[in-house]
């Protein structure tokens, strides 16, 4: 029989469990959110010719250029984690690498299954257990990471909407744009005194609660105090380690572009590298949207509409989306799951907050 106690840390340690009680209805209106884009890729699907074209993409595919595309998987994810530490370094914080890669690939998992990416807040707990780091200043070294993502994603699809402005019309072109402005407007709240305390409170507050560590953060820092503490850790940021984090986003994204070119490859789609940085870079605005998890369904949607403006078919594009989905997000997330095994988000004996 399952301790009691332990079968509460054991719900606490699952940061995709949805809460009960009262938060029923919304988990199960959340959970239907996330299934539009699935059920979108099913549509797709249904309505295609020659939906086997799409497998046939796949067993007739070059399996050279598929296995670099993987191991730059790993170049990838180097390049983050030392942007990662360079963020930490800004706030007077050592963490070790081999400690880094756990934490990183740990919460890379939920975040890859979760809309959002919110599962990389999980960073903050590796982060509160084994250095005793505040949890105010854990969520700033990671909110800043994705903003370094969105900021440079943001420009690179603002080319990519000019590219495939043919298509991108109507509610597409609005959903687009919006997500553009909203990218780049949104996060710049944060960064104001005043303005940002009275609108994040209850956000903030929720992002610290006992989904990533149910009663293992102090009181104080739930709440206005720990507010106050992240948005000061979050800005200070914004000076001289851009010239650093940034580079390295950049790097990070071309090799992300380079898998993809060496995708196309494998699958013998004649694509030019930027129009590749542009279907990516879109389709990766658009997984931003909360009705799918890791862009699935909405980034094969939008291939099955760009591919026949390069002259493929819309199976091309969505076989094409759905190796992308294999390569960039799926491997990641199985990495994410054997390293979550190895170093599991730590919920209990934390070292004392500095």
């Amino acid at each position: 029989m399952i301790e009691p106690s332990l079968e509460r840390r054991r719900d606490e340690a699952d940061p995709a469990r949805e809460p009960t009680g009262k938060g029923g209805l919304g988990a199960w209106l959340r959970l239907a959110l996330r299934l539009v884009g699935p059920a979108l890729l099913v549509a797709v699907l249904l309505r295609m010719k020659d939906a086997g074209a799409v497998v046939r993409a796949w067993t007739e595919a070059d399996p050279w250029p598929l296995a670099i595309a993987v191991v730059l998987t790993f170049a990838n994810l180097w390049l983050k984690i030392l942007r990662w530490g360079v963020l930490l370094r800004t706030q007077g914080i050592r963490y070790p690498q081999r400690r880094a890669w756990g934490a990183y690939l740990g919460s890379a998992y939920v975040a890859l299954i979760t809309p959002g990416r919110v599962g990389d807040a999980l960073r903050a707990q590796y982060l509160r257990h084994d250095q005793g780091v505040a949890y105010a200043d854990g969520l700033a070294s990671v909110v800043m990471d994705r903003l370094c993502d969105l900021y440079v994603l943001v420009v690179i699809a603002a080319l990519g909407v000019v590219r495939f402005s043919s298509i991108l019309v109507g509610q597409l072109a609005w959903a687009a744009w919006g997500t553009v402005a909203a990218t780049i407007l949104g996060p710049l709240l944060l960064l104001v005194p005043g303005v940002a305390e009275r609108l994040l409170g209850k956000a903030y507050a929720k992002l610290a609660s006992a989904r990533f560590g149910k009663g293992a953060a102090p009181a104080p820092e739930a709440g206005g105090d720990g507010l106050g503490r992240f948005l000061a850790a979050l800005r200070s940021h914004v000076g001289p380690s851009l010239g650093l984090t940034i580079p390295l986003t950049i790097g990070a994204f071309l090799i992300n572009y380079a898998q993809a070119w060496l995708l196309a490859r494998a699958v013998h789609l004649d694509l030019t590298f930027f129009d590749l940085m542009c279907l990516l870079s879109i389709a990766s605005l658009l997984g931003l949207l909360p009705i799918s998890m890791s862009g699935v369904g909405v980034r094969e949607v939008f291939f099955a509409l760009a591919f026949p403006v390069l002259g493929y078919s819309a199976e091309q594009g969505v076989s094409f989306g759905l190796l992308v989905f294999a390569v960039l997000y799926l491997v990641i997330v199985i990495v994410g799951f054997v390293s979550w095994q190895i170093w599991p988000p730590p919920f209990a004996a934390a070292r004392p907050s500095r």
